[in-house]
């Protein structure tokens, strides 16, 4: 048996998340817009007796798994089986890839961004954002590296930083550094 607190943490960080897709699935699979709410929470009620024996390894199958089945038996207890309805509801494997594809998508181009931003970079600065984060070492171990003081290695990496989330966010990804320009001298006085 999970402990309450276990459960109601479980729901919150696990279930909840997933309302919008539960209720898009939900629509899409049955025919009378008003049940969508009551379907809802008739699911999220059979999710969490079902996750009181044991917690599920794998959240969002579970529930849209549940969904499914409740939905069947409602349809077969209205008597209103079609074929497109069971066809709906063979597609929820596919509906549950999709959206890991798109997930593993979407994780890829932001790398493929974050690694064209980093390419922008300056050697030296580039040099130590891959020594700092792709390679994990210290601020000391990059700079004992690269033979530069620790001050050097910070700086850069705010820079680079800062570049790379420019990038990130649709913008030039250059290195925009403080100016810091000399007040002119006062000319001496005749």
């Amino acid at each position: 048996m999970v402990k309450d607190e276990e459960l109601n943490s479980w729901f919150v960080e696990e279930v909840l998340p997933l309302e919008r897709a539960l209720t898009a699935y939900i629509r899409q699979n049955w025919r009378v817009p008003e049940d969508v709410s009551e379907f809802r929470q008739d699911i999220y009620e059979r999710a969490l007796l079902g996750a009181r024996r044991a917690l599920p390894v794998h959240a969002r199958a579970y529930v849209f798994t549940v969904a499914r089945n409740h939905l069947v038996n409602k349809a077969k207890r209205a008597q209103i089986v079609s074929i497109e309805a069971i066809a709906d509801l063979d597609s929820l494997g596919t509906a549950i890839e999709t959206c890991e594809t798109e997930r593993i998508l979407t994780a890829r181009d932001e790398l493929r961004r974050a690694k064209e931003g980093i390419e922008k970079l300056p050697a030296k600065c580039r040099q130590v954002m891959i020594l700092r984060k792709i390679e994990g070492l210290t601020d000391r171990e990059a700079a004992e590296e690269l033979d530069v003081s620790v001050e050097t290695i910070r700086r850069q990496i705010k820079l680079g930083m800062k570049a790379l989330i420019d990038h990130m966010l649709g913008g030039s990804g250059k290195i925009v550094r403080k100016n810091y320009s000399r007040t002119p001298s006062r000319e001496a006085k005749p």
